[in-house]
């Protein structure tokens, strides 16, 4: 059996990296949001408030992502031995519901002031919008590195980007009610930014859930490790093959190879390190090298008992019946 990897987490400075950008975002959503409240009650804008509570579903995701980032950094213990990197997807997961909630109750209000339109002041509607987007563009620049190695801040960075597209919309709605009349817009410009935040939510959440279920990374195609295993000297079979994400950009993988005899067990293990290193990002491999005579490895990606003549196999109970594949046992 042989362990080989790099790093099992990020490393201090990435992690310091995401933590302070994080924190600026913080701190730049909590002001707004308060800013963004009080002009939605003055000016009685529904979208405005809308927005205002995405601003606060914000405030949330990125508090939670800073949490995330803090646990994610704990030391793996005798009881958790992958360390704790999969509370940055409980995050993500956490954020991508909290979406769903804001973008729902948005909805179901929009519905009820479209059917009767209230009156919307829309000088203070315009101007606290365009400062809302204002400070959204800058929280997207601040968390714009590394959203595309980290699940975690990439959820932040989501919340951020649904909440700038709703600035925008609450600006075209404030534009149309102070020129055109048009109340309708206000509610009509909410069930837009729900819409957004429902879109990126579902896919955050096809995310994390994918992760949790540890499905293959979909940078990763099972088989072209398997034949890039198989294609290596003196590899006779390659079974039990796992390939799985543990946290963003922490991919692992196990798989038990035999070896045909003649070839020694270290050497071809070696060749085998080299090959996925070469051709895979994968930070934390397994491998279970097996020689010709070894025959205890009774795990494999199909259960026993539903392979073709598994009943008639050495050592199986004699049994007087015709297993699924017609053999005679």
């Amino acid at each position: 059996m042989s362990h080989a990897g790099h790093d099992h987490g990020q490393s201090g400075s990435s992690a310091a990296g995401q933590r302070n950008r994080l924190i600026i975002a913080f701190g730049l959503s909590t002001l707004y949001m308060a800013a963004e409240v009080i002009g939605g009650l003055l000016s009685n804008s529904l979208a405005l408030l809308a927005d205002a509570g995405h601003m606060l579903a914000d405030s949330a995701a990125l508090g939670i992502s800073l949490f995330a980032i803090w646990v994610a950094s704990r030391p793996a213990t005798a009881r958790r031995t992958f360390g704790y990197h999969r509370a940055e997807i409980l995050a993500a997961l956490v954020n991508a519901a909290t979406l769903i909630a804001v973008a729902g109750g948005i909805l179901i209000e929009a519905w009820h002031r479209l059917r009767d339109p209230a009156a919307v002041q829309s000088t203070m509607m315009l101007a606290i919008a365009i400062g809302g987007l204002v400070v959204n563009l800058m929280m997207l620049a601040v968390l714009h590195g590394g959203r595309e190695e980290n699940l975690n801040l990439r959820g932040a960075w989501l919340h951020v980007l649904s909440d700038a597209l709703g600035s925008v919309a609450v600006l075209v709605a404030a534009f149309f009610i102070r020129w055109q009349g048009w109340m309708w817009v206000d509610p009509v410009a909410s069930a837009v930014i729900s819409l957004l935040v429902l879109h990126a939510a579902w896919r955050l959440l096809a995310a994390a859930v994918s992760v949790l279920m540890e499905s293959a990374p979909a940078s990763i195609a099972v088989e072209d490790v398997r034949n890039c295993l198989l294609s290596v000297p003196g590899v006779r079979d390659v079974h039990c093959l796992h390939v799985w994400t543990i946290s963003s950009g922490l991919n692992s993988l196990s798989a038990h190879v035999a070896v045909d005899s003649g070839h020694q067990g270290p050497q071809v293990l070696q060749v085998l390190r080299n090959a996925i290193a070469d051709r895979f990002d994968v930070g934390h491999v397994t491998l279970q090298i097996e020689p010709d005579e070894f025959s205890a490895c009774r795990e494999t990606e199909i259960p026993e008992h539903q392979l073709p003549g598994a009943a008639c196999r050495p050592g199986a109970e004699p049994v007087q019946a015709t297993d699924d594949s017609g053999v005679q046992c």
